[in-house]
């Protein structure tokens, strides 16, 4: 009997001309968590795609329990009790969380459905996560974090013995992953074999028995989380030491780029009063729920504030609309990229410029070169890697898709930035042009605020912070003041003595 739950020898997998695999290879422990970390581009998500029956190998050998496996189809490799949790979750937002969790399973084999079971056995699953989530919420009315977990949910409901699961925490704050640690350790107590994809590298040293590295579509080495360190991580995937992940900290002018009064809209945003200066980038921390990205919403214009005033380079501006917004000067990278910050489908030059298309054309007809121009020029400033310009904004990996967000409002007239989430989904090394750039930018006199759940990069980035919970700012932290303890002291919600 195989020790392993998994061994891969030699698989390789070729996208026309593109090798994506090449003979990768990878041992899993069962009952084991296994940490699988590389880059954009390495081929974690190839390889996963493979063992979850989406993609086929063109060669190598796959065993599963010892035994040798071909997927064909993601029901034959669910017959072999393999679940996978995408990054990209797939789920239908008009659906109530029941349906999204037991989907393909409502009739229960009968005609008829019984919904009172349905809506218990889903509550069952979220409580068994710690998450008070109704059963009969529209999921798209949940934010995209309590999205993740009812994705959770639905993979655990299956008769799983291997989990596969591709960046779970990208959108969760820290007491979110600490429950979600919690129960991947349960079901590892029970026997299930997990492999963990994650780009934050502090997780694996908290939740892995080994990490496998991949770059380039091949195995660089496996490593003991218990004799290894972020560094020598960093130096297996990218191939060079990373000197330094943050850049130095900008001395900020003493001018208000923007000031936040009295902001109020429903209980997410109460009495938010912040200030962020010229050249100072300023974060904005909480656990999630706690109105972060509601109060980037109403300074952007998507949502209407009921109170309050925006004060824009020391000037009282009316923001009504995005439009209004975008017209005074703000920009918006918002949290979720791929759904509200760019169109895949379209090409990289017309998301770049698809803000500005007015600089570009005349009488309702585009001058394509000077649109071109000004694609190359946001190009070779923000070091987007790219084929040609002309090619579908889907071409890119996560991190140059991110930047090319960033370009956009780049190519408007706008000094003032509110980044969501601005390294969610993307590698070490992307994460680390991001944070240079975002530097860069407040040298140059720019406005930042920084949404972000890792308290870490938060830390790492910005000259000061304000942390909120359940809808207000509870506290503001100077550079010498952030630590993950201070944060979180602010950022867990006071209850009242009973």
């Amino acid at each position: 009997m195989s020790e392993f739950a998994i061994e891969i020898s030699n698989v390789s997998k070729h996208f026309g001309g593109i090798k994506a695999l090449t003979d990768i290879s990878l041992n899993v422990k069962k009952a084991s968590i296994h940490a699988l970390i590389g880059e954009n581009g390495a081929g974690k998500s190839t390889l996963m795609k493979i063992l979850s029956g989406i993609y086929i190998k063109d060669s190598g050998i796959i065993k599963v329990n010892g035994e040798e496996v071909h997927f064909t189809t993601p029901k034959s490799s669910q017959n072999k009790g393999i679940g996978i949790i995408h990054q990209e979750l797939a789920l239908s937002p008009d659906l109530s969380v029941a349906e999204n969790i037991f989907l393909d399973d409502l009739g229960d084999g009968k005609q008829t459905i019984n919904w009172k079971s349905i809506n218990e056995r889903a509550a069952a699953a979220l409580q068994s996560l710690g998450f008070d989530i109704s059963p009969k919420t529209r999921l798209g009315n949940l934010s995209v974090a309590y999205q993740q977990m009812v994705e959770i949910a639905k993979a655990l409901t299956k008769n799983v013995n291997i989990l596969i699961l591709d960046e779970p925490t990208a959108v969760l704050a820290a007491p979110e992953i600490d429950i979600l640690f919690e129960n991947l350790k349960k079901l590892q107590s029970k026997g299930v074999t997990i492999i963990y994809i994650s780009h934050r590298l502090e997780e694996l040293f908290r939740i892995s028995n080994a990490i496998t590295v991949i770059k380039d579509g091949k195995t660089v080495t496996e490593l003991d989380p218990n004799n290894s360190t972020e560094d020598n991580i960093i130096r297996h995937m990218v191939g060079r030491e990373l000197e330094s992940l943050y850049p130095p900290k900008n001395e900020p002018q003493n001018k208000d780029m923007l000031r936040i009064v009295n902001l109020n809209r429903g209980k997410m945003v109460r009495n938010i009063n912040f200030n962020v200066r010229q050249g100072e980038i300023v974060g904005l921390a909480g656990l999630v729920g706690a109105g972060r990205t509601e109060v980037a919403r109403c300074i952007f214009g998507i949502d209407k504030f009921s109170e309050g005033e925006i004060y824009k380079n020391e000037q009282l501006i009316k923001v009504t609309s995005v439009l209004s917004a975008i017209n005074a000067g703000i920009g918006l990278v918002p949290e979720s990229r791929k759904e509200q910050g760019a169109v895949l489908n379209l090409s990289i030059m017309e998301n770049i410029t698809m803000a500005t298309l007015k600089k570009y054309s005349k009488f309702g007809v585009i001058n394509y070169q000077a649109e071109k121009e000004a694609g190359e020029k946001m190009q070779q400033l923000l070091q987007i890697k790219l084929g040609k310009l002309k090619d579908s904004l889907s071409s890119l990996s996560g991190g140059n898709q991110q930047k090319v967000v960033l370009a956009k409002w780049l190519s408007t007239d706008c000094d003032f930035i509110i980044l969501d989430e601005p390294t969610r989904g993307v590698d070490v090394g992307a994460k680390a042009e991001i944070y240079r750039i975002i530097s860069d930018l407040a040298k140059l006199g720019y406005g930042l605020l920084v949404i972000s759940s890792e308290l870490v990069e938060l830390i790492g980035l910005c000259n000061r912070l304000y942390v909120m919970s359940e809808g207000t700012i509870t506290g503001e932290l100077s550079a010498q003041e952030m630590t993950e303890e201070n944060i979180m002291k602010l950022a867990i919600p006071k209850r009242e003595a009973v």
